[in-house]
């Protein structure tokens, strides 16, 4: 298998746990969707008794650590199944701007995307999105709650 270009399948059976460095309850994301190496998505369920979850809804800051979570998974995948290390920290050195759109709920299944956009030595400038990623139906559009511009030191 070529692990630079996974099936959704595979990574969706990754134990989340095993590319992250931080460990429960503080583990903000459930599971990895998509992966290649310009972009990562995962997804979580917003639940009550969480981390950053306050008055039933997640908040700012729980949704900057669920982006930097994802960028930690995305460093995990990587050091683990394409340069075969231990996983190993990373960190966001800066948020450029930030914007949230609204707070998602408990029961909520958000899903972050975060997409490189440039790669300077160890340094990573990304962006991130968290979308409710359960929407159906013809012309629907899924709720946009967060955007950031990252930095990030690996």
């Amino acid at each position: 298998m070529d692990y630079t270009k996974p099936t959704d399948k595979f990574v969706s059976e990754i134990d989340i746990h095993e590319l992250l460095p931080q460990q429960e309850p503080f583990v903000l994301v459930d599971g990895i969707t998509h992966f290649d190496v310009r972009q990562i998505v995962t997804t979580m369920k917003v639940r009550a008794g969480k981390p950053f979850v306050e008055d039933g809804r997640l908040t700012m800051l729980g949704m900057l650590e669920n982006m930097a979570q994802t960028c930690a998974a995305r460093i995990g995948y990587i050091n683990k199944y394409i340069l075969r290390k231990d996983v190993r920290p990373g960190m966001i050195a800066s948020v450029k701007s930030m914007e949230a759109l609204a707070m998602p709920g408990v029961g909520t299944q958000i899903e972050t995307t975060v997409t490189v956009k440039e790669e300077v030595f160890d340094m990573l400038l990304l962006t991130a999105e968290i979308r409710e990623s359960l929407c159906t139906g013809s012309g629907c559009e899924p709720a946009v709650y967060a955007v950031a511009e990252l930095k990030m030191k690996g």
